[in-house]
């Protein structure tokens, strides 16, 4: 939240001039002082905070390349007409704490090709997968350990 402050203070000002960075600086320590003191705030959360963050990418990364990989096995199985696709329901069940964790799962397995959540219900999903192939490993997939970091 310093940071943020901070960053706001120069954006505002349009420049970054020493006396400016000064002030900015006394100005957004002030505020992170009233709202640590008034609104529950603390630097230990600040801390939490930018550690999630750095995970929150660390899960994007992985994301990103899981989709990219699908991409190719599912580009794969479409122009290799060698096997029959043999689509399926898959259900599994996460120990994940949050809803948003468990929104965040399934909107990743969503967005991976070949997969779409069909239902969520407490901690019980039901996935569609294009192949069995790829209903293999969904309940502890590194998306799960991701996410459960996420929630600590």
């Amino acid at each position: 939240m310093l940071m943020i402050f901070f960053l706001l203070w120069v954006i505002f000002n349009g420049s970054l001039t020493p006396e400016i960075a000064v002030f900015g600086a006394v100005v957004s320590v002030s505020v992170f002082a009233f709202t640590c003191a008034f609104m529950g705030y603390s630097f230990k959360k600040e801390l939490l905070f930018y550690r999630k963050l750095f995970l929150f990418f660390r899960y994007v990364i992985l994301l990103v390349k899981e989709i990219v990989k699908a991409n190719f096995g599912v580009i794969h199985m479409i122009l290799t007409q060698k096997e029959e696709i043999q689509p399926v329901l898959a259900v599994f069940h996460t120990d994940l704490k949050s809803s948003s964790g468990k929104a965040l799962l399934a909107n990743a397995i969503t967005l991976t090709p070949g997969t779409i959540t069909v239902s969520l219900e407490n901690d019980k999903y039901t996935v569609h997968c294009l192949d069995e192939s790829l209903a293999e490993g969904m309940n502890d997939s590194a998306f799960v350990e991701y996410i459960k970091k996420l929630e600590a």
